[in-house]
């Protein structure tokens, strides 16, 4: 069995127009909510948050887009370097631009960047992930994610991109670039 090694470094990261480029995802799962008499009665969506490694509250998968990997493939990698993951990317929600006050550099010295988020509906949870030393899972309804969520565009992306998305019955298609 190999094992799992998260990527370390920014010589590989992607950037444009001042903004490094970050690929990220929402997790989720679908869980049977059970009846007072046991009867399962209906599928309840659940998101998944890890910690942050830097302060309170509770964040998604993401991190930096390199030059070898298509947007896709980043996100799924930061999945499950970060929460531990397996699963389908299966909606683009959009692109979200914040302001990093620790990933400032040569290429973005005002920390500008710029997040492509998809929907990742998980097939598998890992054992043994590359940061399980420094990162805890928290399965969360949308409300409870939205509650604990410590970015406003991480905010923005579940209430914007994943909730409206969910909302419309999940059934646009996939419309990203590779």
């Amino acid at each position: 069995m190999s094992e799992l090694v998260a990527r370390t470094g920014r010589h590989q990261q992607r950037y444009e127009d001042g903004y490094r480029l970050i690929a990220g995802c929402i997790p989720f799962r679908f869980r049977n909510m059970e009846e007072n008499s046991g009867e399962t009665s209906e599928k309840i969506v659940e998101v998944l948050m890890i910690n942050s490694t830097s302060g309170p509250g509770l964040l998604f998968p993401k991190g930096g887009w390199e030059n070898d990997e298509t947007v896709k493939e980043a996100a799924i990698r930061e999945a499950i370097e970060e929460a531990g993951v397996r699963g389908d990317i299966v909606h683009f929600l959009g692109h979200y631009l914040f302001k990093s006050k620790t990933l400032r550099d040569e290429f973005s010295p005002e920390g500008l960047c710029r997040a492509a988020m998809f929907a990742l509906l998980v097939k598998e949870e890992l054992e043994c992930w590359p940061e399980q030393s420094l990162r805890r899972r928290s399965w969360l309804t949308v409300p409870e994610a939205i509650q604990c969520c410590r970015h406003p565009w991480m905010r923005q992306a579940l209430e914007e991109g994943f909730l409206k998305w969910h909302d419309s019955g999940m059934t646009s298609t996939m419309n990203c670039e590779d």
